[in-house]
């Protein structure tokens, strides 16, 4: 049975969008990848969508099922349609769980605070010094604890790559942004070296050039 496109909303630069996307290829599942603006996403046509006025959010007309927040989206989209475990693990397994713990890290942990250091770093109109110290400390922590974890692995989990690995990738395409306090290649080796690989991955490598093209749309 064929399937039909999954309608996926995002925006050109925003990360959470892509990571979405990302799983959407590794698993060949087709979509849609619509744009919205920012003062688009606080109207009501779009706030039907996701009442939280934010991106992404994805309408799947396969289970006419509409959802919301990046890290539901990858979970609902591999127990949908991730059922050879591809990119996922068999529920129940040490894996399997966690798995689940790197992609509520990730939500938790760096796209708040990576997310923040951006704001803080590019757009606040007023410089805080204070506050910009503040959240590109937490990008180094929580840096830190993935280059530690990843010593000695090419993979958070389970010895492959899963949807955790790709969670956390979007975030560090934009971490130029702090060049002149975090260098990852020097900074954090083991967590650079995971980072060039997942970039060779095809659908990766899509996405990402997916991502550079809208945004010189835009």
């Amino acid at each position: 049975m064929s399937l039909k496109p999954i309608t996926l909303w995002g925006h050109d630069s925003g990360p959470n969008a892509w990571k979405v996307a990302m799983i959407l290829e590794e698993l060949n599942v087709p979509y849609d990848f619509k744009m919205i603006s920012f003062p688009d996403m606080k109207k009501e046509q779009y706030e039907k969508i996701n009442p939280n006025g934010r991106v992404p959010a994805i309408e799947d007309p396969n289970t006419d099922i509409t959802l919301w927040e990046s890290g539901a989206i990858i979970e609902y989209l591999v127990e949908t349609y991730d059922k050879d475990n591809k990119i996922s693990f068999h529920p129940g397994t040490k894996d399997y769980y966690e798995a689940k713990q790197w992609l509520y890290y990730q939500a938790s942990g760096q796209g708040p605070y990576f997310g923040q250091a951006v704001w803080f770093t590019v757009y606040h109109p007023e410089k805080l010094p204070l506050i910009i110290d503040r959240y590109v400390n937490e990008v180094r922590r929580v840096s830190g604890v993935l280059d530690k974890v990843l010593q000695g692995k090419k993979f958070l989990v389970g010895g492959k790559f899963s949807y955790a690995d790709a969670a956390f990738v979007t975030w560090y395409v934009i971490v130029f942004l702090f060049a002149d306090r975090i260098n990852l290649e020097t900074d954090f080796p083991t967590l650079n070296s995971w980072f060039e690989g997942m970039k060779l991955r095809p659908a990766i490598a899509k996405i990402l050039k997916d991502r550079e093209a809208a945004m010189k749309k835009n």
